[in-house]
């Protein structure tokens, strides 16, 4: 976890509405950041908007409007999204910021000068929803491979970026490295891909068709293809806010790692994650357009599934999209948050229906951990006078407990490693089991009937002493529950750290604070 000090999402397009797949993508580099927050390493955490190209600006003329104002109007859709998910990103990046056009135009020129780009033509099909050009072996009875939408025959002058002179490079590089592309199955995918020869790159669009975008510094005749211009955000933000590049700068590789000290320590920390449907352009196009500028690889690419909802890929276009605020606004963020990081399993597809939502809630979040709390306040105010109380004698059940608190951290910060962030969740949700059972084998409501007073303050102590480590390490995925659950216990919330995994930092005397269920069980989809 110590190297995953940048993360990024992919950037969304604005013509999206944000979906399942997107609120995955964007809650899983969330909890990634606060799991390597609460373990020490310092984080920078990006996501932002993808808003040129031909779709914006076809929309934008139906508007009536600018594509600029059609951005405008749009990404708030993302921004809002987020911020009602508790995603909590360091930078949120649009393509229209000068500061990225001043990257792509800068990455341009270079490549341009180093010979990386040349003239040439084109003929061939075109998808408009999807920006990109096809081969005529792709296409099948004139639709999209990708999407399934017709395709448009094009012919015409364009720039192109020299892709094919780093296959052999490329294919060296991904086997030498076995973690840059991950899991193991999409790098297998990558390795199988480059087995074929690489064409080059198209990476402009003329004007006259299409003027919304970055235009080509060395032939303003032309804007910047769509994907040049959108894998660019990731440098554009590790160069800070301002992004500023040195004059004339043609060795970016040596140039920016000498001239900026943030991108040189967050650059080569990088880790990208996206959907497996865009493993071709951050797995070939990227890294050839990285190598070409001699700017190190990131540290790794993680291309997670899908999500199929009741068996079937979710598609705008058969009309099965799920909206996440209508799920958060049903279970609540947090526990719409717990269900996509514990039901997705790392690089393979997922299931989506209202039952499996519906079971995660009731039995991890409301019968287990909910109600593991609303008893031990319970306990603690009848038996306790609603104060923490001060533990005795242990016994062996005692020590058991203890053992299974004290040894939980190391095997959840390594699944977080291996982005296994339903790994994590699992041994958390052992603990809150085994913490539940503690209290149905000890029985402190027994032991209170006979006068065992010492007995039942060390029983109800030691309880919620492991209810409150568990919190800890479920706050990353849950921090505004876990927030409440710790005022319950008599804490003062704050951003989980490390040392709040010690045991024993409860004080006795204490008071604790009865209210609400954490997670009523009255829900109804």
């Amino acid at each position: 976890m110590d190297e995953f000090t940048y993360i990024t999402t992919p950037i969304y397009y604005v013509n999206d509405e944000p979906h399942l797949g997107h609120a995955y993508t964007t809650v899983l580099a969330d909890v990634l950041a606060r799991f390597a927050r609460l373990r020490g390493t310092p984080t920078f955490f990006l996501t932002g908007t993808d808003e040129h190209g031909q779709k914006v600006e076809r929309s934008a003329r139906e508007h009536g409007i600018t594509p600029q104002e059609q951005a405008d109007a749009t990404v708030v859709r993302f921004q809002e999204t987020w911020q009602r998910l508790h995603i909590r990103h360091d930078d949120f990046i649009r393509t229209t910021e000068a500061r990225h056009i001043r990257v792509v135009e800068s990455a341009l020129q270079a490549l341009w000068d180093k010979g990386e780009i040349y003239a040439g033509s084109y003929e061939g099909w075109y998808c408009v929803p999807d920006e990109r050009y096809w081969t005529a072996k792709d296409v099948a009875d004139g639709l999209c491979p990708d999407c399934g939408r017709p395709v448009e025959r094009l012919s015409e002058k364009n720039y192109f970026f020299r892709m094919s002179a780093h296959q052999d490079w490329l294919v060296a590089y991904v086997e030498a490295h076995p973690d840059f592309i991950r899991p193991e199955s999409r790098r297998n995918e990558v390795l199988g891909f480059l087995r074929q020869p690489l064409g080059d790159l198209c990476i402009s669009r003329p004007a006259e068709r299409l003027s919304w975008g970055i235009r080509l510094p060395f032939d303003p005749d032309y804007v910047t293809y769509v994907w040049f211009d959108a894998l660019l955000n990731y440098v554009t933000a590790a160069l800070g806010p301002q992004a500023v590049l040195p004059e004339g700068i043609s060795d970016w590789g040596g140039g920016l790692l000498r001239s900026d000290a943030r991108f040189a320590t967050l650059w080569p920390r990088c880790v990208h994650l996206i959907g497996k449907d865009i493993l071709t352009t951050h797995a070939v196009y990227w890294p050839t357009m990285l190598h070409a500028l001699g700017l190190p690889q990131p540290r790794m690419i993680f291309a997670h599934g899908w999500w199929n909802v009741e068996g079937i890929k979710m598609s705008k276009s058969l009309g099965n999209v799920v909206r996440p605020l209508d799920l958060a606004n049903v279970y609540g963020v947090d526990a719409f948050r717990y269900f996509l990081m514990r039901e997705m399993t790392p690089g393979r597809d997922a299931s989506f229906t209202p039952d499996l939502i519906e079971a995660r809630y009731r039995s991890d979040l409301a019968n287990d951990l909910g109600n593991l709390l609303s008893r031990l306040v319970a306990m603690t105010g009848r038996y306790c006078e609603g104060r923490i109380p001060a533990p005795a004698t242990e016994t062996d059940a005692e020590r058991a407990l203890r053992a299974q608190v004290e040894g939980i951290s190391e095997p959840v910060f390594e699944a977080i490693e291996r982005l296994a962030v339903n790994d994590a969740l699992g041994i958390v949700m052992d603990l809150v089991g085994a913490t539940n059972r503690y209290l149905e084998a000890t029985a402190p409501w027994t032991r209170a009937k006979a006068g065992e007073t010492g007995r039942v303050h060390t029983i109800l102590y030691t309880g919620a002493e492991a209810l409150r480590v568990a919190s800890v390490l479920l706050s990353p995925v849950l921090p505004e529950r876990m927030a409440v659950l710790q005022r319950s216990l008599g804490c003062e919330p704050r951003d989980p750290r490390r040392a709040d995994l010690v045991l024993g930092l409860l004080t006795p005397g204490t008071a604790v604070v009865p209210g609400e269920p954490l997670f009523p069980k009255d829900v109804t989809a």
